[in-house]
């Protein structure tokens, strides 16, 4: 049978049903088990359609409808999918409702933005954003345009459903415990080294299916090298972030749900690794990060140079608290379960990753590059969202993009 067509078959056998006074209604029409009618169904479309784009597109749901791919890597046409190159033309139709990106980070924000000033709702692969300022200018793009935004991470939903981080959580946010001890370390899985780039690598030809220049976008067009393409463009600051970004987001998004750290960043910071490169990311042994009310977040990659053992880690509990403020506490109700993506956009009630906890959690790990790339300490104020006193550090928070992309 044609893709446009039917088959003799099919056409004389709904004839003769018709004749017998019967009609015959395919089964997605009708809904039910297994079945959802077209009422209830959403159109869908993949923006990045490398290792994670079928992960990252099945976020959207069950009753989503995949319409459209787009790539700068050149598709073939497949399963009456339309495929675009070009971003902008799959946010110009009508019949997208919903966009799934996994694009490298640089991509991230601009396309958010893009899809939620269409009218549509978006799922975007972690790390959120690629710099701090990208960032905020999600969240306000999200309550301008009043979209649904979900980051790809998922580990605070079970964290919800933990009774001993829901407890801590209502600790964390009764603003009741003025001087947190509380120390989270985590330990390895951070893939520093896989994630490395490549300093001196010969500039090759440009694959001639691939748009290297829509590629780099609005990152700075670097001369083509397959080790910035790929998986492996993660090991470059103009792409991502290195191991830090690419699992952190991962391993801290539920960790800053359960401290109560969703509205806010750390206000100190301080790593310990070799001079950075600047254009390539590289070993570090670890970062430690503040908050304003003491509470210490602790990455220690295992992988480079002396292990981090300036404090042990400590966990929150009631004990740190008065009896009379330990009653409060149990007297809180216990935090909501959120909504998955597809609920959300049906109730327009917001994810639990919304854009403001998805740019907090990238805000962890974009400090902690920073701290990295400078090769100090830096304190930054979460409120404005600025490295205090440090133009360098602060120029890596606030970066330029290449013409004529902009925020």
């Amino acid at each position: 049978m044609s893709e446009s067509g039917i088959s003799r078959r099919r056409f004389l056998g709904g004839a003769a049903a018709a004749a017998a006074g019967f009609l015959i209604v395919p089964r997605n029409v009708l809904g039910g088990a297994g079945y959802a009618p077209p009422s209830e169904t959403m159109g869908g479309a993949l923006v990045g359609c490398g290792g994670r784009g079928p992960g990252t597109f099945g976020g959207l749901g069950k009753n989503v409808v995949r319409l459209a791919s787009c790539d700068v890597k050149f598709l073939d046409r497949a399963d009456n999918k339309e495929v675009y190159t070009d971003f902008r033309r799959v946010l110009e139709r009508k019949d997208i409702d919903v966009v799934a990106i996994a694009t490298p980070p640089h991509w991230h924000a601009l396309i958010t933005i893009a899809t939620m000033q269409a009218g549509k709702d978006v799922i975007c692969e972690k790390p959120f954003t690629r710099f701090v300022a990208e960032g905020r200018a999600v969240v306000e793009a999200e309550r301008r345009y009043n979209r649904i935004v979900q980051v790809g991470t998922f580990g605070r939903y079970s964290a919800v459903h933990d009774k001993g981080r829901a407890l801590i959580h209502k600790i964390m946010r009764s603003g009741l415990l003025k001087d947190c001890k509380g120390v989270h370390i985590k330990n390895g899985g951070l893939k520093v080294k896989e994630w490395s780039g490549y300093a001196n690598a010969t500039p090759q030809p440009v694959p001639a299916n691939l748009d290297w220049d829509m590629y780099c976008g609005p990152s700075p067009l670097r001369p083509y090298h397959p080790h910035r393409h790929g998986g492996t463009h993660r090991g470059y600051w103009d792409y991502e972030g290195g191991g830090m970004t690419d699992m952190g987001q991962h391993h801290f998004d539920p960790v800053q749900w359960t401290y109560g750290k969703d509205d806010t960043s750390p206000v100190e910071i301080e790593s310990f690794a070799p001079p950075a490169h600047p254009e390539v990311c590289a070993m570090w042994g670890w970062v430690e990060l503040k908050y304003a009310d003491g509470m210490t977040f602790v990455m220690n990659s295992g992988e480079w140079g002396k292990p981090y053992d300036r404090k042990q880690a400590r966990e929150v509990s009631l004990s740190d608290l008065s009896e009379e403020d330990q009653k409060k506490v149990l007297a809180m109700p216990d935090p909501e379960p959120w909504p998955n993506f597809e609920e959300a956009v049906r109730t327009r009630k917001r994810t639990g990753g919304c854009a403001e906890a998805a740019h907090r959690g990238a805000c962890i790990m974009h400090l902690a590059n920073i701290s990295i790339r400078v090769g100090r300490k830096i304190k930054y104020d979460p409120v404005k969202e600025q490295v205090i006193g440090d133009d360098e550090a602060n120029r890596l928070a606030h970066q330029p993009m290449r013409a004529p992309w902009h925020l």
